[in-house]
């Protein structure tokens, strides 16, 4: 049944009919077309016919009476005034069971030399969130097989945390470790305009084939035309609901949402939106909240999506549009610091400036009670490091700070561990780290 249910799907896609345009100016970025104004929809496909070489994949991005503008996914060079546009329609993706394991671009094609089975129900890549009075809560704690996400920035099923982070500062190793540790029946991975080189490492030496076994893996590499790199996050997110409906729990990494942006700005402003958001369209904020919803808990009878979105930060700029957008609607944020990685404690979390909203629901009394005084005296030796660490601090002087100078060097250790013992065994070290034995 299976079969017959595939090959009815790609029986649907047939066209009897074949509408044609064609070419009448080239404006900006954008390509003015004839004869297809009456029938197009904004975002459907065109196909740009050049009189040499091959067809130029195009979307609709601004309609008028008489015509219509598409942005080319690609570069248009050789296309000419007079040349036929054909009217393609909404492009879908049809995920399917047998994609786990595989490296797909955003519009199902592998990536990996070997064929790819199309699923029997193909979907739209910008559908809407579940319906907020029917979707379920978040769930069960998960353990993430790290110290500092078991403890203080706990990962619930069906949360959505930001991760915020500049250029080398590790973002690559922890998404890695997310992708194989975290508790997920699937993990879909978006790699939006990373560096092509990047990928084949990230497969191979990040995840490691034990973590390709569960994983879908969706990229857009940087020379990707901006159409290309902009999809990418949709088709991730529409891969990660097709698992999700199918009563999974899934795990969704999105690297990067900055880049998405930047891919979205390039195309609103071809398309004559104006620049308002320190260079970003107006439009952003509701692309950016818009695929933000669709991850999280499911509707009730299907499974949930937990979702971790990675955000470029330059000099650590927590207020710039992208990073300011994405933090309202997410149910917390991780930020890595480029001093501690310099430092070289990995991952390079600076729990202070981290909060994650599970909580303190996802803990226990007692649980919260150490991440509160664990919390207390980290900001204690915050605010006095340098002042300790220039030897001008002298010892009695303030029992708390006495007791967080005592015990940093431990929790800043503790950061960096792995909790092969799961959730209860990162609170039993994380209490020895607070409780250190007495020395003889």
């Amino acid at each position: 049944m299976d079969r017959i249910a595939k090959l009815r799907a790609a029986v649907a896609t047939l066209r009897p009919v074949r509408l044609f345009g064609h070419v009448i100016e080239s404006h900006g970025q954008c390509v003015v077309l004839d004869g297809l104004s009456q029938n197009a929809r904004l975002g459907d496909w065109i196909a740009l016919h050049p009189a040499q070489g091959a067809p130029i994949l195009a979307e609709v991005v601004r309609l008028e009476s008489d015509r219509l503008h598409a942005f080319p996914n690609g570069d248009p060079v050789g296309l000419a005034l007079g040349d036929s546009a054909e009217l393609l329609g909404p492009r879908q993706l049809a995920p399917d069971t047998s994609w786990i394991g595989r490296v797909i671009d955003p519009f199902g094609q592998p990536l990996d030399g070997r064929p790819l089975a199309m699923g029997p129900h193909p979907r739209t890549v910008t559908s809407a969130p579940p319906n907020p009075a029917r979707r379920g809560r978040l769930g069960q704690r998960l353990d993430t097989g790290m110290a500092v996400f078991n403890t203080f920035l706990p990962l619930v099923a069906g949360q959505r945390i930001g991760l915020f982070a500049g250029s080398g500062v590790g973002k690559t190793m922890l998404l890695g470790n997310f992708a194989r540790l975290v508790q997920a029946d699937v993990v879909v991975i978006g790699l939006i305009g990373e560096r092509g080189r990047e990928l084949r490492e990230f497969v191979e030496d990040v995840l490691g084939e034990d973590g390709l076994k569960r994983a879908v893996i969706v990229t857009a590499t940087s020379d990707q035309p901006a159409l290309t790199r902009k999809r990418c996050a949709e088709a991730a997110m529409t891969v990660a609901e097709h698992f999700r409906d199918q009563g999974k729990h899934v795990l969704l990494l999105a690297d990067s949402v900055t880049r998405m942006a930047e891919a979205h700005r390039e195309v609103a402003l071809a398309s004559g939106e104006s620049a308002s958001l320190r260079g970003f369209p107006p439009s952003l904020s509701h692309r950016i909240m818009a695929l933000a919803e669709r991850a999280g808990p499911g509707q009730d009878g299907v499974g949930a999506i937990t979702a971790v979105f990675t955000v470029l930060v330059a000099g650590s700029d927590m207020e710039e549009p992208v990073a300011d957008i994405l933090r309202g609607v997410l149910d917390g944020h991780v930020v890595m610091d480029r001093a501690i990685a310099e430092r070289g404690r990995f991952p390079a979390v600076d729990v202070l400036r981290s909060v994650s909203r599970s909580l303190p629901r996802a803990a226990s009394p007692e649980e919260n009670a150490r991440l509160a005084e664990a919390r207390r005296l980290l900001g204690a030796y915050d605010r006095s490091e340098m002042m300790i660490q220039a030897g001008l601090y002298e010892p009695g002087t303030d029992p708390l700070l006495d007791r967080a100078v005592a015990v940093w060097p431990a929790l800043d250790a503790f950061m960096a561990e792995m909790a092969p013992h799961g959730v209860r065994g990162a609170f039993a070290k994380l209490a020895q780290c607070l409780d250190p034995p007495a020395k003889p």
